[in-house]
């Protein structure tokens, strides 16, 4: 008798060893999930941003910068549809420059009239914004000098 339970033991432990082994694999091989929430997003980069820009813009304009950040994002193919599960597919490389990022929020912002009072506030928008992304695991490698 007590054969069958050491044999149903050596069983239960391959079959979960299996599973677990090719589940690791599986999701070494897909992208890691990384949760955008706006309002969290809105209030961990209120709390980054130094006190003169936080008192020049408001929660709504801040949303409306961020929202505007993840457009450009999208536009430039950094926000893919359906991503959740699927394998990590990275044939070219981009490079996105903090410079190009502000100058284009500045215009959106004009457009969206969004009142900015001083540029250095979309700077500092976008420096925490990074942050978020980087601290909710969504930043990829930094490119090098080259």
């Amino acid at each position: 008798m007590w054969v069958y339970w050491v044999v149903a033991g050596v069983i239960v432990f391959l079959t979960a060893a299996l599973t677990i082994g090719r589940e690791a694999r599986r999701l070494d091989a897909v992208a890691p999930r990384a949760a955008y929430q706006v309002d969290q997003a809105v209030s961990f980069v209120a709390e980054c941003l130094p006190a003169d820009t936080q008192a020049r813009l408001t929660l709504d304009e801040l949303q409306q910068l961020l929202v505007m950040h993840l457009n450009w994002m999208h536009a430039r193919g950094l926000l893919p549809v359906d991503v959740i599960d699927k394998p990590q597919h990275i044939d070219d490389e981009l490079v996105i420059t903090e410079e190009a990022l502000i100058a284009h929020l500045l215009g959106e912002a004009e457009t969206m009239g969004v009142e900015l009072l001083d540029d250095v506030d979309v700077v500092n928008v976008v420096d925490a914004h990074l942050a978020y992304f980087d601290a909710i695991g969504a930043v990829g490698p930094t490119a090098t000098a080259d």
